[in-house]
């Protein structure tokens, strides 16, 4: 079987699984979403941390119960790396310096999982396990929980409350999130990943020398860091490090599990608004969108552009033989259309364009299919925004879902839209005018350009895959990173938790004869060019700088 075969066999059959699980999956998120009992595990946390779970909030309460659990997760985090010396499995590790850990910390927090250091040469594994491992079931439920509480906003009416954020949390941990990753970590185990807590194993290789092997709870970790699209990962070079992903087939395994929650979310979406349509046209948005990244990153390392490329085949360099070219590239697309930032080859190796390619996929918002919750709110947010264009296209007041869309409802959209390129653009900027961190990229001209603008538009993007070449772990670095990660991640969920509120307090509007169908092809196609024009308006002019300027040089 030629590599091209097989590649396609790989996309087509995780296709194929995601369309069996889309339905199965999404009425399961659906019944937690909407569920009124609770579990004795569930009403014992609940008492814990005194709350009522018959209560609801309205979307100020809300918003700031999310803010108030991610300052608190921000300290923990923060102090247990700052005390991890002092701490049981440390495996003499030193405590983590202030400003990386002020950066790791926020990455966690935020879902982004950056991570400027090398895992297996700075922390402990109680920390990687009790800190690390744990941020990421909650931030991917943060992000989850705030996309419901939009939902419920389109599902509601005349009201002032969107749910309660910690039933939502509790639920989503529980009974979503720890099942899943149990079976996936399991038969990450099966399939050869390490779970222990060695500090290592020293061995004598085939040349007469001696290297230490790794060892850790890394298994466990492997399983949520792509299930919640956390990204991150036990050791530096990620999910090609065969403990953590050992064959081919887990390769398969770790894309669907990036792919699962957020494929699925969009059928609980059209459940709870009553129209499985709704739902069939946004995951046909993300589906379009998805299609076309993979097809022509495939494509673009794929053609083997270039001298060394065409003397081999492809662009092999930066890529993990275990899994080829192909592989490698949908692996690559996947995880920048979400929110994971897990890598299993370097993008700075890419052909030019299909870096820059990685680096489109962040830039449309992460969308297609998106984040574990971040991805349908934001796709909701750019549907806000089709329906107000399409609006004003025939002079009428834009509808979405029964509710009309004013002035009120696209500042809001507006606003969230408006957040991420500001970031990438500013803090790009700044960086390349500050000559202590023009020191840090390993290239120079276009190409040490886009690594600069892949590592602002990965923060900011809360997506945290980096580029490679650009040294990371400095002052600048830690705090300019950190600073578009905070605010990457909780502008955005303010503004979101506004619209559902203003969505909430209003009354139906029958369908007319004038109300744009949401759930037809049209609307499907004016959903995708929104989000193609409104990105390439945005960042084509940076684009250019990089791997544009690469590509055709």
């Amino acid at each position: 079987m030629s590599a091209t075969t097989a590649g396609v066999l790989f996309v087509v059959s995780l296709v194929v699984v995601l369309a069996a699980a889309y339905r199965p999956a999404g009425d399961h998120l659906y019944r937690v979403f909407t569920g009124t009992r609770h579990s004795r595990v569930e009403r014992g946390v609940y008492r814990v941390i005194g709350v009522d779970p018959a209560a609801e909030q309205p979307w100020g309460i809300y918003a700031r119960s999310v803010l108030a659990f991610s300052a608190i997760s921000l300290l923990l985090l923060y102090a247990f790396l700052r005390l991890q010396g002092h701490l049981l499995l440390s495996l003499g590790f030193d405590d983590v310096p202030p400003e990386l850990s002020w950066n790791t910390a926020v990455s966690f927090m935020t879902n982004t999982n950056w991570q400027a250091y090398s895992g297996e040469s700075t922390l402990g594994h109680l920390v990687q396990m009790a800190g690390l491992a744990v941020q990421n079931f909650l931030s991917a439920a943060v992000g989850i929980a705030v996309c419901v509480a939009l939902v419920r906003g389109f599902a509601r009416s005349r009201t002032e409350h969107l749910g309660n954020f910690w039933v939502d949390l509790v639920r989503i941990c529980f009974r979503v999130l720890l099942p899943v990753a149990v079976v996936a970590a399991i038969v990450f185990v099966a399939a050869g990943a390490a779970q222990n807590f060695s500090s290592g194993q020293e061995i004598s290789t085939l040349t007469g020398g001696t290297q230490t092997i790794p060892g850790g709870p890394a298994a466990s970790q492997e399983a949520i860091k792509l299930l919640g699209t956390n990204g991150g990962g036990f050791w530096n070079v990620n999910s090609a490090h065969p403990l953590s992903n050992p064959t081919g087939w887990t390769n398969w395994i770790q894309i669907f599990l990036i792919l699962l929650i957020p494929v699925s979310l969009p059928r609980a979406f059209g459940r709870m608004v009553g129209s499985n349509k709704q739902g069939y046209a946004i995951l046909a948005a993300m589906g379009t969108i998805a299609i076309a990244s993979v097809a022509l990153l495939n494509l673009s390392n794929g053609l083997a552009l270039g001298t060394v490329p065409t003397a081999v085949g492809a662009a092999t360099e930066g890529t993990e033989t275990r899994f080829g070219v192909l592989q490698s590239a949908t692996f690559g697309a996947a995880t920048t259309l979400t929110s994971t930032g897990a890598v299993d080859s370097f993008h700075s190796s890419y052909t030019s364009f299909g870096g820059g390619l990685t680096m489109l996929n962040m830039m449309l918002g992460e969308i297609a299919p998106g984040g574990t919750g971040s991805g349908l709110y934001g796709m909701l947010v750019i549907a806000v925004i089709t329906v107000f264009v399409a609006g004003l296209m025939v002079g009428r007041t834009p509808e979405y879902l029964g509710k009309k869309i004013g002035s009120r409802e696209i500042k809001f959209a507006s606003l969230y839209l408006l957040t991420t390129p500001a970031l990438v653009l500013v803090g790009t900027a700044v960086a390349m005018a500050t000559p202590g961190a023009r020191d840090s990229m390993l290239s120079s001209g276009s190409h040490g350009f886009s690594e600069v603008l892949y590592a602002f538009t990965s923060a900011s993007n809360n997506n945290g895959s980096a580029f490679a070449g650009l040294s990371a772990n400095t002052g600048f670095y830690n705090t300019a990173l950190g600073i578009c990660m905070l605010l990457g991640r909780l502008l955005p969920i303010i503004f979101v938790l506004g619209l559902a509120g203003s969505l909430a307090r209003q009354r139906p509007v029958p369908e007319s004869a004038g109300t744009l169908k949401t759930y037809q092809p049209l609307f499907v196609g004016m959903l995708v060019g929104v989000v193609v024009i409104v990105v390439a308006l945005t960042f084509l002019p940076a684009l250019a700088l990089g791997p544009i300027a690469e590509g055709l040089s």
